[in-house]
């Protein structure tokens, strides 16, 4: 550590980890309003920031695995907490955001520009305001991970994009925060991939299209279904969807089939 230098203490660490989540790989550099805005924060440089988001990438297999490194020499503490978040990422992350709430003197409620108006005072209020919260959440992590673009047909169109959970909200609590169970897909895929009518495959993140379509073989199948058969999605920068959560998903395709 050069002199003059303070160590980064845990909730720093923390706090860089859910600013790297939420911001693209190619975007995280000093000049950045994000990077700059948790500088200030915390009282350090935005340089300093963007060194340490670089040293998060180094731990990022995803990365690691196209052969960038990211910057090393990271730390001890930084890698305990980065594994942390690895194996619960919804208590992890969630509390990183009430750890940015303290830091920032505010509310919970008002990081995000969110409406809640519609939400009826009530003994519910709270588990309303939390799930749409989370919703938010997921989607900007599933966002900025795919590049704002649906991972089969490449359409940013932002409007007609779903942050589409692999396995079920419902079924599977404890990752309904972690990128690596969601997959940025269009409208009309979203639908498909939730029936049963498409799947990606756990062992190589080919798409399969159903049977059901192949049989059809209509103009609008061909050219929105049938052309993607067999070719693999548009993988993310970072977090790669988790094999384990596309395996639960393939076995309910295969049993729509």
């Amino acid at each position: 550590m050069k002199e003059g230098q303070t160590l980064w203490n845990r909730d720093e660490l923390i706090l860089a980890v859910n600013l790297y989540v939420k911001i693209p790989f190619g975007k995280m550099h000093q000049g950045n309003s994000e990077v700059q805005e948790l500088a200030k924060l915390i009282n350090r440089t935005p340089s300093s920031v963007a060194r340490r988001l670089g040293n998060f990438a180094s731990f990022d297999p995803v990365l690691r695995a196209r052969g960038i490194t990211g910057l090393t020499n990271s730390g001890k503490l930084a890698e305990t907490v980065w594994n942390e978040f690895h194996e619960n990422w919804d208590r992890s992350f969630e509390e990183s955001e009430q750890l940015l709430v303290n830091y920032k003197k505010t509310k919970i409620e008002k990081l995000y520009d969110i409406d809640f108006d519609d939400i009826e005072k009530g003994m519910d209020k709270m588990r309303l305001v939390k799930t749409r919260i989370n919703q938010y959440r997921f989607r900007q992590i599933v966002m900025t991970n795919y590049n704002n673009s649906c991972c089969i047909t490449g359409i940013s169109q932002n409007e007609l994009l779903i942050a589409s959970h692999i396995t079920p909200w419902s079924q599977y609590e404890n990752n309904r925060l972690n990128p690596s169970n969601g997959l940025c897909l269009n409208a009309l895929h979203d639908k498909a991939f939730d029936s049963g009518l498409l799947t990606i495959l756990a062992e190589d993140f080919t798409i399969q299209i159903s049977p059901k379509f192949k049989k059809m073989e209509t103009e609008e199948i061909q050219n929105h279904f049938l052309r993607y058969d067999g070719k693999e999605i548009i993988l993310p920068k970072k977090f790669l969807p988790n094999p384990q959560f596309l395996k639960i998903h393939n076995e309910y395709y295969a049993s729509k089939n």
